[in-house]
């Protein structure tokens, strides 16, 4: 492979899979935990998030999150379990002394600052307060914990923190209306939401698609190079060379680029999380939409060229763009529509569907028209992938913090919902809402090794139960199923999905391919032996001249 080629390669792979988020939620984790904030006896709460939904003159109004505190009693998780109280200002205001009056079970609001959290929640309590609400002197919230030599943790009532606009809107409330009465509860997402099993089957069904696709073209390839040899029977040297040329438009890769993989798109990925910010977003979303446009109009060009297969194979020459066929040209400004309305109506809330359908479309054209051309390759790509995923996912924390896979996927620092190299479906019957969300690469890595198994497959005759595609099939959605377990198990905590997806589908791979006695074949040529046509030919002429 040529520098030119390699250097497409490399940079196809890098752009789509440097987005191999883990399966997670953008709408934050509900359940959080702290290292740095030990637990011990009156001081062992979870923080927790927490919804105050607002009452004024008795009709529902605004409703805000804050976060609660590592004291105190724990939040009800059901609505209709948590009580409506009357919500007062503290007065003082940072309630640090005792108040002027008593609050008989309301819910006082304080300012942060001139004592400890514990202090403010021990006096809103011997008030007569039934909760306190902190309000942060940031937007941000603020974990609030116990001093190492606090003794005086016996609090009965919760604490919980809201952000500073949310703390000037509940003032403003106080002071124009009559009666405000707030609700606390933290619910809990559910087990399993709908949104995963839809985001599983298209995982699956982006895979299917592309591997029966780069198949059916590979076939085709193969018997059209058949005739050819047959043709140029009489000529050998042509025959020849012939039979070195290969599909057109792919790309095979090789083990150099696997492994520049794996540096180039770690390069990304910390470009992405130092200069993520709205107009980083926005070359982005430019970015995506040129991907989406294409991956949309290759897949519409293929799937109409069957109905309009005079259109298809008709020309014109466009300055720039050179010989393009009729049906192409009539389909692009659709494509180029319909990645623009996107772009611009992003962030209304079904902008998701045109998200994934853009999406889908870039990965199933990417694995049409990148390789994986033996069980080598694929080995070291998704070997490389699988370290990639467990680096940024976990160990980057130790040197930055946070998960920098997590922060990026989650588009945090941007004043985005995310960022748009994902597939992503609305978490529907969760009560916090967010979406499920999914990387390129979770499914373009595992599905160009996918892809080639089926490749080999039909040029082996294999039948679906005696070939390799079927097991790497169900390996994969074995390994994704296992990473939305592992998502829930972990409160929502985001999961690297190429932890489990990588072992279940390269093991199953490599021992069924060591059992059938495929092996070798797989890992170097990938692809069985057959019949040359001109050269069953020659012989045969040679045997007839011997005669």
């Amino acid at each position: 492979m040529d520098l030119r080629r390699l250097s497409r390669v490399v940079t196809v792979l890098a752009v789509i899979s440097l987005l191999c988020y883990p399966a997670s939620v953008t709408a934050g984790d509900i359940v959080h935990d702290d290292d740095l904030a030990p637990k011990k006896p009156g001081c062992e709460n979870d923080f927790v998030l927490v919804k105050v939904q607002t009452w004024i003159n008795g009709i529902e109004d605004e409703e805000f999150v804050g976060v609660g505190a590592r004291f105190g009693t724990t939040i009800v998780s059901k609505e209709k379990n948590a009580n409506q109280d009357p919500l007062t200002l503290s007065d003082p205001r940072d309630c640090c002394s005792t108040p002027k009056k008593k609050y008989a079970g309301d819910v006082i609001m304080v300012d942060r600052g001139h004592c400890k959290f514990t202090t403010k929640a021990n006096i809103a309590e011997a008030a007569g307060a039934s909760a306190v609400l902190i309000i942060n002197n940031q937007k941000e919230l603020y974990k609030m914990v116990c001093e190492p030599d606090e003794t005086d943790l016996d609090i009965h009532i919760p604490a919980v923190m809201l952000p500073q606009d949310a703390g000037a809107s509940l003032e403003k409330m106080l002071l124009n209306s009559s009666s405000v009465s707030v609700q606390l509860y933290s619910p809990r997402r559910p087990i399993v939401d709908v949104a995963e099993v839809f985001l599983w089957l298209m995982a699956v069904g982006t895979i299917l698609c592309a591997s029966y696709w780069s198949a059916w073209s590979a076939r085709e390839a193969a018997i059209e190079q058949d005739k050819l040899l047959k043709d140029a029977a009489d000529e050998i040297p042509n025959a020849k060379a012939v039979e070195a040329t290969g599909v057109s438009g792919v790309v095979d890769i090789n083990t150099a680029s696997a492994v520049l993989f794996v540096v180039v798109a770690s390069c990304f990925l910390v470009m992405l999380y130092k200069l993520m910010s709205y107009w980083f977003i926005d070359l982005l979303v430019i970015l995506f939409c040129i991907g989406g446009v294409e991956g949309l109009q290759t897949c519409l060009v293929a799937l109409l060229s069957r109905w309009f297969r005079r259109a298809g194979e008709s020309y014109i020459k466009i300055p720039f763009f050179g010989a393009i066929s009729h049906l192409t040209l009539a389909v692009s400004p659709f494509c180029i529509a319909f990645a623009v309305v996107w772009a611009v109506y992003r962030k209304v809330s079904f902008a998701w569907i045109g998200q994934d359908i853009l999406g889908i479309a870039l990965i199933i054209t990417v694995l049409q028209i990148v390789h994986v051309p033996n069980l080598k390759v694929g080995t070291v790509l998704l070997s490389c992938a699988f370290m990639y995923d467990i680096f940024w996912v976990f160990v980057s924390k130790k040197l930055f913090h946070e998960s920098v896979m997590i922060v990026v996927a989650r588009g945090d620092k941007s004043g985005e919902d995310g960022i748009p190299m994902l597939l992503k479906i609305p978490r529907m019957f969760d009560p916090w809402g967010g979406y499920s969300i999914i990387g390129f690469g979770d499914i373009l890595l595992p599905g160009l090794v996918i892809a080639f198994s089926l490749r080999y497959d039909w040029l082996a005759n294999k039948s679906l139960r005696a070939g390799y595609f079927l097991w790497a099939m169900l390996a994969y959605g074995l390994g994704l199923l296992i990473t939305y377990v592992a998502l829930n198990l972990m409160d929502g905590h985001g999961q690297p999905a190429l932890l489990y997806i990588v072992p279940f589908t390269l093991g199953t791979f490599l021992t069924l391919g060591k059992k059938r006695g495929d092996l070798r074949v797989l890992w170097t040529r990938g692809e069985p032996e057959r019949p040359c046509p001109h050269v069953q030919l020659q012989y045969s002429h040679e045997l007839n001249e011997e005669k």
